[in-house]
């Protein structure tokens, strides 16, 4: 298995063209996270935010509201309502988050686990993570799944999975530390549970 670095990644075109989560409204991410959305108060956070349009039908100048993207093609920003174009897994927030939220953008990224260790660093007393999270597309250097080691590894360090549903989550704040490292990335891995193509990250068992 040929496995891309994160520059290498970051211009790959299933990563560049992930259109899962690009016009999502709000109503949606409530129904694939289990959420309830808006917040009521504090910081908000999405990752691999899209277009922003769920978040620009949240905006309200009392809710501070962060998307972070990859690709430059949000909506215009508001009161309340800002935009980052960056990697997110490279990208982190000023001060601690109340919510952070990722509708089916950790399909495209490289080191997942590591960047559900760092939003777990991000989040308030009682701040809470909720994301689409394909077990799956974590693997062994020699391309098979973890399977069960991943999950019981995840719920050892406190965060939840729904393999159901296939949703990861956490409440915070918290410094998992998952006994995995973390050698690269497949962008040819083909379409994951979503129908959409994917990213495999690789990954040896500590």
């Amino acid at each position: 298995m040929s496995l891309l670095d994160d520059e290498a990644l970051w211009g790959s075109s299933v990563v560049a063209n992930c259109a899962m989560n690009r016009e999502r409204g709000l109503a949606s991410y409530g129904r694939e996270l289990g959420v309830e959305l808006p917040p009521a108060s504090g910081v908000w956070v999405d990752l691999c935010c899209g277009s922003g349009k769920a978040l620009a039908e949240a905006a309200r100048p009392d809710l501070t509201i962060i998307g972070v993207d990859l690709v430059d093609r949000h909506v215009p920003a508001r009161d309340g309502l800002s935009f980052v174009v960056a990697p997110v897994d490279q990208w982190a927030p000023a001060g601690p988050v109340d919510l952070v939220t990722c509708v089916h953008g950790l399909h495209y990224v490289g080191d997942k686990l590591g960047l559900l260790e760092r939003v777990a660093s991000w989040l308030a007393p009682g701040g809470r993570f909720a994301a689409n999270f394909d077990v799956a597309g974590v693997r062994r250097p020699d391309g098979s799944p973890f399977g069960r080691e991943l999950t019981t590894a995840l719920r050892d360090n406190g965060f939840t999975y729904d393999s159901r549903r296939r949703l990861v989550g956490y409440e915070g704040p918290g410094t998992p530390r998952l006994p995995f490292a973390y050698l690269g990335a497949d962008d040819r891995a083909g379409p994951n549970y979503t129908g959409q193509p994917a990213v495999h990250s690789c990954y040896e068992a500590l």
